[in-house]
């Protein structure tokens, strides 16, 4: 394979070029190629092949130089990159929108897809710096110990998968679907390879190009295959991750290759999904919760011309309100929406992707027509729709379709619960009680997100809970949340993107959840020092470095580049003395039985008598680590995992042990946060209460 480091052909009908080995590639002038059109339109804008793509070299050279020089790079590091990407990328949405408009994608479209994809970059760079260390290892969960005397203890940590993300992205949203997978695999640091689809593979193609130009990312970070990549399974291995969109036939047949099935490859899978929104029993005519129904319906219709994963398919609601609903839906349609080139003014839905596709839609709800589907709105004749030049045109050449929705007489239909029309089409069935509206949502045997739209707690309680097992997310609709709300059919980067059974069974987005996904999960055990050593944290048992004895120097007056994590301070005793309990009680007003009433304390099981009270220890803890002058320390802005454990009398002395626990230097400030294991004891060494000082520290 030969790469040349020139800009893509940008001659009237060029060859969308791949992305590989930091280099664009397009095939021989001879090689077989697929036309892509403009889907409004019909005119050619670009060939596709991959005829002469070495796939190994691809997949090495992600392996190779992606995984190093990533390897380079914290986690926080990262983040500050995709936040970097972000800002760069909002620059240049206009001519994202200009190549997006080609597929047939409205400016609201756009935004969704677009803006949505550079939104989902934010996201993770914010996260990124907000909850993972600025390390390369995640610890998950406390340690463990495994011996009586503590020597050997253990733990998990997350570290990041040696392969490559292979992710093989839908042809609906060609940025968003690219960026919601590429964020949290950077942020991990796997280097990702994009294999979008080829009817608007041209529109990633154009992000990738900006992303490149931008000249933000590592080498071997990221790269893009325009066109077939049948045999790219063949090169991955147990190291490797497939992330998968599209239909469920694809994913099935690529789920039984033999390196999934017998050599590992991590594979998570997006598909088919027939979506429910059902309308509770109280959201009649007339109510705030109808209305927000009736938009969210014909919004998951209209918006990207039905073609979301996410769209609603089945319109669920009781049996005496199908016929509003459907009289509803229609007028909204009539109102609302105009059928046309996204570039003609006024136009609020485009094309289909594709002829094909417009061809494969048509079929379907045919299909459904001839099963007992009745026409409660729309046709499958041609529309009249909006030119480029703001009249009336033909369409011949044109992917378009209008809103069609689908009336059910027999709720049962097996079609309306197994037949995707992945199109502006949808399907209004009733239901009789609330038991029935959980079962026919269940009858999509597993769907990425249904909408409940009702005023009713307790009607939304027993839906939610009866289909939540069902679905990958729950959108609750009433008037409370009916302006602010995301919408039904738009995942959020902070949620899980994914579902049950149909809908492939994977897992996307859920904010770091996603991260850890392209990482592996190990068990360590150890002696503390040694999993102080993998880790980067301080662990009960291992050594620590007392450096007022050792240094002459409270780890307080150290600065973050001097501070190491073990650093540490013993204090002397304090006395606990009766006035004490007894002033503090009455300082605060915390006159609770158990601090000012002997009898009674005695009577309780857990107390002696009377107690001081916690916070009493722990405001003389404070004084009893700090240290006083202004120096590295620039403020304490919490405790963590407070744990009182043993009752303290009077009469009873309390000593503190302060521990440099962790410490994450922040990437773009002048101090960073510090995490000290406070551990207070008696005069018994019996511990009193445990917790973790949080602190910042100029570096």
């Amino acid at each position: 394979m030969t790469t040349t480091a020139v800009a893509p052909e940008t001659t009237a009908v060029a060859t969308v070029p791949s992305y590989v080995q930091d280099a664009w590639w397009t095939p021989a002038a001879d090689a077989r190629k697929v036309p892509v059109r403009d889907a409004s339109t019909g005119e050619v804008l670009a060939n596709v092949s991959t005829d002469g793509l070495d796939l190994a070299a691809v997949v090495n050279y992600g392996r190779t130089t992606g995984q190093t020089e990533l390897g380079k790079l914290t986690f926080h590091q990262r983040a500050l990159k995709l936040k970097e990407l972000a800002m760069y990328l909002n620059g240049r949405r206009e001519e994202l929108y200009e190549s997006s408009s080609q597929s047939g994608a409205t400016k609201i479209d756009n935004m969704i897809d677009i803006d949505g994809g550079i939104g989902v970059l934010f996201t993770f760079g914010s996260k990124g710096r907000r909850e993972l260390p600025n390390s390369q290892v995640v610890v998950d969960g406390p340690m463990e110990t495994l011996s009586k005397d503590g020597s050997f203890v253990a733990e998990h940590i997350y570290t990041r998968i040696p392969g490559v993300a292979v992710q093989i992205n839908a042809f609906n949203f060609p940025v968003w679907g690219m960026l919601e997978k590429f964020a949290p695999a950077f942020l991990a640091g796997v280097p990702t390879i994009v294999k979008p689809a080829t009817p608007t593979g041209y529109v990633a193609a154009a992000a990738v190009k900006a992303i490149v130009e931008s000249g933000i990312l590592p080498a071997g970070s990221l790269q893009l295959i325009s066109g077939s990549a049948r045999t790219i399974l063949d090169e991955l291995d147990y190291r490797d991750l497939v992330s998968f969109t599209g239909s469920a036939s694809t994913a099935n047949s690529l789920k039984g290759h033999k390196n999934v099935v017998q050599g590992g490859i991590r594979f998570t899978s997006e598909t088919d999904s027939l979506n429910a929104a059902i309308l509770g029993p109280d959201a009649v005519p007339g109510t705030p919760e109808f209305d927000a129904f009736i938009k969210a319906v014909v919004t998951e219709m209209t918006v990207k011309a039905g073609q979301k994963c996410t769209a609603i398919r089945r319109v669920i609601v009781p049996q005496e309100l199908t016929a509003d609903v459907a009289a509803a839906v229609g007028a909204r349609i009539n109102e609302r929406v105009v059928v046309g080139d996204p570039r003609a003014d006024g136009v609020t839905m485009g094309a289909l992707a594709s002829l094909e596709q417009l061809a494969d839609v048509r079929a379907a709800v045919q299909s459904m027509l001839d099963a007992g589907g009745e026409l409660a709105y729309g046709s499958l004749d041609s529309p009249s729709v909006t030119s480029v030049g703001g009249g009336v045109g033909v369409v011949e050449d044109g992917a378009f379709m209008s809103p069609v929705l689908l009336s059910w007489a027999d709720a049962e239909a097996e079609e309306v619960h197994s037949l995707e029309a992945f199109g502006p089409v949808s399907s209004v069935i009733g239901y009789s009680d609330l038991a029935d509206a959980i079962r026919l949502a269940a009858r999509g045997s597993g769907s990425l997100v249904a909408s409940v739209c009702t005023n009713n707690p307790s009607v939304a309680q027993e839906l939610v809970l009866g289909i939540a097992a069902h679905h990958g997310r729950v959108h609750m609709l009433n008037r409370e949340d009916a302006r602010s709300s995301t919408g039904h059919g738009s995942p959020v980067p902070h949620l899980v993107h994914g579902g049950p059974g149909r809908a492939g069974g994977g897992e996307e987005l859920g904010g770091i959840r996603s991260v850890l996904h392209h990482m592996q999960r190990t068990a360590i055990q150890g002696s503390p020092n040694m999993l102080t050593a993998v880790t980067g944290l301080w662990h009960t048992g291992a050594d620590r470095n007392f450096t007022v004895e050792t240094e002459g120097e409270h780890p307080f007056r150290k600065h973050l580049s001097t501070l190491r994590v073990g650093d540490a301070v013993r204090s002397d005793l304090r006395e606990v003395k009766l006035e004490d309990i007894t002033a503090f009680a009455n300082s605060t007003g915390d006159t609770f039985y158990a601090h000012t009433n002997q009898e009674a304390a005695e009577a309780n099981p857990f107390f002696p008598g009377i107690v001081a009270h916690g916070y009493l220890l722990l405001s003389w803890a404070a004084g009893l680590f700090v240290e006083p002058a202004p120096g590295p320390v620039l403020a304490n802005y919490g405790l963590e995992n407070l744990r009182f454990i043993t009752p303290v009398a009077a009469g009873d002395s309390i000593r503190v042990t302060l521990t440099a626990k962790k410490i994450t230097p922040r990437e773009t400030d002048e101090y960073g946060e510090v995490a000290w294991d406070a551990v207070l004891t008696n005069q018994n060494d019996e511990i009193v209460a445990t917790y973790d000082v949080l602190t910042l520290v100029e570096k």
